[in-house]
């Protein structure tokens, strides 16, 4: 007998796909960056360019999951979201207080000023639509 597998629910439906685009973008600024930076100039600010690379990393596995789609991928995200958030708001923080620590900026600098603040609201903005899809799947 063959098992029947449900279609995952979609999260890129609306503005969810608006959110899987800035994703893809800021994959591709943040690990391009990155790979460069390291790559030609890592001694320079190895803090600054490591944490630029993480961002790209977890901007790629929360851009994955939101395409997936189901209540896994759903919740995958939202904990990459809030871990997002914390880090935006840490790094932020952080290069405030300290900037000598930050010889160069990371994607998460000064809450993301470098990228029109994109770092801060994109994982609030994903939240609430995440939040709001398990309702929708709910109701």
């Amino acid at each position: 007998m063959t098992a029947v597998q449900e279609k995952p629910a979609r999260l890129i439906s609306g503005p969810g796909m608006l959110l899987v685009w800035f994703y893809g973008v800021m994959v591709v600024g943040a690990l391009s960056r990155s790979a460069y930076q390291i790559a030609t100039e890592f001694g320079r600010a190895p803090l600054a360019y490591t944490l630029s690379a993480v961002a790209g990393v977890v901007y790629a596995f929360i851009t994955y999951t939101l395409v997936r789609g189901g209540e896994t991928a759903r919740r995958a995200a939202l904990v990459c979201c809030a871990a997002e958030l914390a880090g935006v708001l840490v790094v932020g923080t952080w290069t405030l207080v300290e900037p000598s620590a930050f010889p160069d900026a990371t994607v998460w600098s000064e809450y993301g000023m470098g990228y029109v603040f994109i770092p801060v609201l994109l994982p609030l903005s994903a939240m609430y639509w995440l939040r709001r899809a398990r309702q929708r799947a709910g109701a």
